[in-house]
Parts: C-alpha cells; sequence; structure tokens
C-alpha cells in the first residue's frame, strides 16, 4: 500500500474522532481536539484527491469512517451489537476494499 491510500486510511480514522468528538464533546479541551480532527482528517483527505480520483477518496473515507465510527460506538459507548448493523458495516467494508482494488494513481503527481 502506498502513502496516498495511508493518507486515506489515516484520514479516515481522524474522521471517527471528529464525528465522535461532534457528539461527545463538552468543554474547551474536547471541542478543541474535535476541530484538530477535523482539520486532519480534510488536509489528509484533500492531499490524496489530489493523486486518487476524489469519487473514490470520498467513498472510502466515508465508508470507512462509517465502519469505524459504528464500531467505536459498540465498543466505547454501550451502543447495543446488532448482527444486522455488523453485516451491513462488512458489505460496506467489501466495496471500500473493491474501489481501493480498482482505482489506479494518477501519473507523474505527488501528494
Amino acid at each position: 500500500m502506498n502513502t496516498t491510500w495511508v493518507k486515506v486510511f489515516v484520514a479516515a480514522l481522524f474522521e471517527v474522532f471528529w464525528v465522535i468528538g461532534l457528539k461527545h464533546a463538552d468543554d474547551f479541551w474536547t471541542w478543541g481536539g474535535t476541530v484538530i480532527a477535523i482539520i486532519i482528517s480534510f488536509y489528509l483527505m484533500i492531499m490524496a484527491g489530489r493523486v486518487l480520483p476524489v469519487g473514490t477518496v470520498y467513498a472510502v473515507f466515508v465508508g470507512m469512517g462509517t465502519a469505524g465510527t459504528v464500531i467505536s460506538e459498540i465498543i466505547f459507548f454501550g451502543e447495543p451489537f446488532q448482527l444486522e448493523k455488523i453485516l451491513f458495516i462488512l458489505l460496506l467494508l467489501i466495496g471500500v476494499i473493491g474501489l481501493k482494488v480498482v482505482t489506479k494513481e494518477k501519473e507523474g503527481v505527488d501528494a
């Protein structure tokens, strides 16, 4: 996996942080962390979009962010586990992996 895809995955990780932060932030420090996570997440996504097709970057970013947020809510915040929910997350991740496999980088572009 090259550095451009790593940027997409790290951006999705930070998306999980800021989405959870939007729900759970309640003081200056947690809101500050949420804003920093938003900035890092979107910066990395924009940088990856310079090399990979923007639609693919966005789909992978949102898909992984959604999966990570749902799983985090179950593990850390007591959201009830539902087999159906997990199966749909797996279906979403299959689509994300498929997009990564079929997407080629633009030639001669550095991100």
